[in-house]
C-alpha cells in the first residue's frame, strides 16, 4: 500500500465513520443506550465519569494517530462505554466493541499474579534468588538476583532483542523466539547495576518469570495462567496464540506508520519475542473483569497482593534517569486528577492498551486504542485523551 493510497483510505473511512456514525453513546453494561451526558449508573455529578469528555476523546476516528479504540468505565462512581473509529480501513465499516485485540505488555500483570499466587503456596520465595530455581539457567554473574526483582523491574538484568528499526521488525514478524535462549542472551552480558539499586522496566523479568513459572509447576506459563485465572474468572475472549501470529475471533484491525508514510496493516503479527511479557489477546470486557477481580483481592490473596501496590524502596530510583521509581508486582502508579491510579500498559503494533482504577475501585478505565505509533516515543494522544478523560490530569506528588 502507497503512502497516497493510505491516506485516501484513512480520509475515506473518516467520511464512512461519520455517515455510520461510529462514535456511538455511551453504553450500559448491560449493552443498551445510556441517556446522553448521563452514566448508566446512579452517581452524583461531581463523582460521575464525565461522559461528554471521554466521547470528545474519542470522537473523529479514524485519524492520524489512531483508527479505533474502545473504552470502559467502571466502578462504584459510575459506568460508560464508548467506541468509535473503523473495523478496518478498507470496509469502513464501524469498530467492533467487543473485537480482541494484542494486549502486550499487561500480560505482565497476569504473569505477576501467578507467581504471587505460587510464592501463598509456598512454591517460591520472593526474597531468594531466582538461580535457586533456575540453577541451570541463571549463571552466577546473576545469583543476587532474586524472584520479587523480576516480578518489580529491579533485577538489572540487561534488555536484549530490542535493536534494528520498524522495517527490520516487520520483515522478521513471523520469526520464532525461544524464551530460554532469549534468557541466556541476557545474563551473558554485563548486569545494568546492582540488584536492587536501580530500576529498569523491560520484557526481560518476566521472561525469566515465565520459566520459572514452568520450571515451578512443570507445565506451560499459557496453560497455568489459564487454569489459575482465566478459567475461574471466566475470561472466555483472553487468550495465548503461542506460535500463531493471527487474532483468532472478532477484532478490528492495527495499522502502523512506517518511516516513509505508508500506513501497513499489522494485524497479523508474531508474539513469541514477547511471551509472558506480552503476548496476551483479550477484550475490554474481560480485563475490566479481571481487573476488578484483582484489586478485589480475588486472584492474589491476603499479604501478597500488597507486593502488586508496593514500590521500591524511596532510594531506588530510576536507571538511565534518575527518576523515581514507579513499578511495583505487574502494576505501574501514577498521579492523576489529584488520585492514586495503579495500571498496567500495554502495546503491541497496531494496538495500545490500559487497565487502570484506583485502589479501592471507585473508578477503572480499561481502553483498546488502535494506534498508528503504538510503539513511539510518548503517548499515543488519543490513549492520553481518554485516560484524561477519565481520570483528570497527571499530577505531582
Amino acid at each position: 500500500m502507497s503512502a497516497r493510497t493510505s491516506r485516501t483510505l484513512v480520509a475515506a473511512a473518516l467520511v464512512l465513520g461519520i455517515v455510520a456514525g461510529s462514535v456511538p453513546p455511551a453504553l450500559a453494561a448491560s449493552g443498551t443506550p445510556a441517556a446522553a451526558g448521563r452514566p448508566a449508573q446512579k452517581a452524583t455529578a461531581r463523582e460521575a465519569p464525565d461522559a461528554e469528555a471521554l466521547r470528545a476523546a474519542i470522537q473523529g476516528l479514524p485519524k492520524d494517530d489512531a483508527t479505533a479504540a474502545l473504552v470502559r468505565v467502571s466502578g462504584s462512581e459510575g459506568v460508560w462505554r464508548g467506541s468509535a473509529g473503523v473495523h478496518d480501513l478498507a470496509s469502513g465499516r464501524p469498530a467492533d466493541p467487543d473485537g480482541r485485540f494484542r494486549a502486550g505488555s499487561v500480560t505482565k500483570v497476569f504473569t505477576a499474579a501467578v507467581v504471587l499466587q505460587l510464592a501463598g503456596e509456598g512454591r517460591v520465595d520472593l526474597d531468594r534468588p531466582v538461580r535457586h530455581y533456575l540453577p541451570d539457567l541463571i549463571p552466577a554473574g546473576y545469583g543476587g538476583v532474586t524472584v520479587r526483582q523480576l516480578l518489580n523491574h529491579t533485577s538489572g538484568i540487561p534488555s536484549v532483542g530490542t535493536g534494528g528499526d520498524l522495517d527490520d521488525a516487520y520483515a522478521h514478524r513471523f520469526d520464532l523466539h525461544d524464551p530460554v535462549r532469549t534468557v541466556r542472551e541476557a545474563t551473558s552480558l554485563e548486569p545494568y547495576f546492582a540488584p536492587g539499586t536501580q530500576q529498569h522496566y523491560a520484557n526481560i523479568g518476566y521472561t525469566v518469570a515465565g520459566l520459572l513459572i514452568e520450571r515451578l509447576t512443570g507445565d506451560t506459563y499459557a496453560s497455568q495462567v489459564s487454569r489459575r485465572i482465566l478459567e475461574p474468572l471466566r475470561l472466555g475472549d483472553t487468550r495465548f496464540p503461542g506460535a500463531d501470529p493471527t487474532i483468532r475471533g472478532p477484532h478490528n484491525h492495527g495499522y502502523q506508520i512506517f518511516g516513509t508514510g505508508e500506513l501497513r496493516d499489522v494485524t497479523v503479527w508474531g508474539a513469541t519475542d514477547a511471551w509472558a511479557a506480552g503476548d496476551l489477546i483479550s477484550t475490554t470486557a474481560d480485563l475490566e473483569r479481571f481487573a476488578r477481580a484483582l484489586f478485589g483481592g480475588q486472584v492474589v490473596r491476603g499479604p501478597l497482593l500488597r507486593e502488586m501496590f508496593t514500590l521500591p524502596d524511596a532510594s531506588v530510583r530510576e536507571y538511565g534517569t534518575g527518576g523515581p521509581a514507579a513499578y511495583s508486582a505487574g502494576l505501574s502508579m501514577m498521579r492523576l486528577g489529584g488520585r492514586e491510579v495503579w495500571g498496567k500498559t500495554g502495546g503491541r503494533w497496531g494496538y495500545n492498551t490500559v487497565v487502570a482504577a484506583t485502589r479501592g475501585l471507585s473508578r477503572t478505565l480499561v481502553y483498546s486504542v488502535n494506534s498508528t505509533d503504538a510503539k513511539g516515543d510518548g503517548m499515543n494522544p488519543t490513549a492520553s485523551s481518554i485516560v484524561t478523560a477519565a481520570f483528570g490530569a497527571p499530577s505531582a506528588g
